[in-house]
Order: C-alpha cells, then sequence, then structure tokens
C-alpha cells in the first residue's frame, strides 16, 4: 500500500469517527429542573432479582395493570438482566415480541442465558444507544419503563425515538419511585414526582392517558401519543320506565 493511499484510508476513517462522535448530541447532567441519575452499572444486576422485589414493589399487581395480552409487540426499555422481560415473554404469548432494549450488552447476555433457561423464544435483544434504542417504527403496542427514564442521558432524544417506534394506540408506560414519599427508601436522585414527569413527558409528545396508584413504593403513568385517538366516552343507558 502506497503512504499516499495509506493517508487517505487513515483520514477517511478519522472523519467517520468523528461524523459519528458527532451524531449523539452532548449528555445532559439535569433537564427541566432534575438533576439526571447515572446508570446502574451491569454488575449491580443482582439487585434486580433480589428476592424481596416483589414484596417491596408488588411486581405481580404491576404486571396485571400493566394490559398485556397476547400477540402484543411490548418494548422492556432498559431491561437489565430480564427481571421483568421474561414475565412480559409469557404475557404475550407466542404469537406475540418482547423487545428487550439495554445499553450495557454485558446486561444482554445476562438476559439471554436466562432466556434459555426459561425456553422463551419470543424475547429480541437490541443494543441501544444512549440517545437512541434502535425500535422498529410504528410497530410497538407498549413500552415499560421500570425505574429507568430517570437515568435517561438524552430524555428528549429517547422520547422521540420512542414515539416514534409506538402505533397510534401504544402507551409508554413509567413506573417510577415516588418523590412525594419520604418513606420510601431509594435515593432522591433515583425518584421521580409526578409533577416531573408530567412535564417532561408532556413536553415532548405525550399525554397522560391513565394512571394506577396501588403499588407500594411507584407511580405507574400510562401516556399515549398526543396526537392518539381518544377513547369515546362510555354511553349512559336511560333507566328504564
Amino acid at each position: 500500500m502506497s503512504s499516499r493511499l495509506f493517508v487517505l484510508l487513515s483520514l477517511s476513517f478519522a472523519s467517520c469517527v468523528s461524523l459519528q462522535a458527532e451524531e449523539i448530541p452532548p449528555a445532559l447532567t439535569e433537564y427541566k429542573g432534575r438533576t439526571i441519575a447515572q446508570t446502574m452499572h451491569y454488575l449491580g444486576a443482582p439487585w434486580l432479582i433480589r428476592e424481596s422485589r416483589e414484596r417491596e414493589e408488588d411486581c405481580t399487581t404491576m404486571l396485571k395493570n400493566l394490559g398485556l395480552k397476547p400477540g402484543m409487540t411490548a418494548c422492556d426499555m432498559g431491561c437489565g438482566n430480564g427481571f421483568y422481560t421474561l414475565k412480559m415473554a409469557k404475557a404475550v404469548g407466542e404469537n406475540g415480541k418482547v423487545l428487550a432494549v439495554d445499553i450495557q450488552p454485558e446486561m444482554l447476555r445476562l438476559l439471554q442465558a436466562r432466556a434459555e433457561e426459561a425456553e422463551l423464544t419470543n424475547i429480541e435483544r437490541i443494543q441501544g444507544d444512549v440517545h437512541d434504542p434502535k425500535l422498529p417504527e410504528g410497530q410497538v403496542d407498549l413500552i415499560l419503563c421500570i425505574d429507568v427514564y430517570h437515568e435517561f442521558s438524552h430524555p428528549e432524544q429517547m422520547l422521540a425515538a420512542m414515539r416514534q417506534s409506538l402505533k397510534p394506540t401504544g402507551l409508554v408506560v413509567l413506573v417510577e419511585f415516588r418523590a412525594e414519599d419520604d418513606n420510601v427508601p431509594i435515593k432522591p436522585l433515583h425518584k421521580m414526582s409526578k409533577e416531573q414527569v408530567n412535564k417532561e413527558l408532556t413536553a415532548n409528545g405525550f399525554r397522560l392517558a391513565k394512571q394506577f396508584d396501588g403499588l407500594p413504593w411507584q407511580h405507574m403513568m400510562f401516556y399515549a401519543r398526543d396526537d392518539a385517538p381518544r377513547e369515546a366516552p362510555k354511553k349512559t343507558e336511560a333507566p328504564s320506565q
């Protein structure tokens, strides 16, 4: 290889690397008055499958109110080692699919091992970027974000991509530890108030569709796209004469 060709190839590679770096905006440390928490490292994955989680968070009740149905395409955003991914995969059945998104390949490997042990084949692992979950456009029925949204370093880009991935009637479900409750034994950086959640989601093309307040420590807030059709009000039959 001539020295001139080597220089040209080197410059071309450097330009590509520079272009890719420029595509990712700088990470935020604050957003709309809230300090963004650091992402949980994969070495902390055992905490996600701790024995006390069901008792502390009432995961069974959360799943019952999530609204998953057989055949759905659902996303476990920030899936970690798959504590909820596996449960979601069983709920949507063999004709459904769960898109398991995480930015850490180590988490996805841990998830794969657990999925294989459970003999679940309807899970698609996706290694997302900090600004892009790499979801298919217009195909997702429901995106579940369990205690993960507050760690997004690029919330606006992530919300835009999530919104684009939803079907017209799709929902994003945020489950976050309650900042309003001092008795919830979680560090303040990893808690969010309803007011803050609503401020951020409504500023990025979503509207609050419904809420569930029956969990011990967490809010559960359902968001539709702001251009999604609203459900028609239920008709009340007139009493018989």
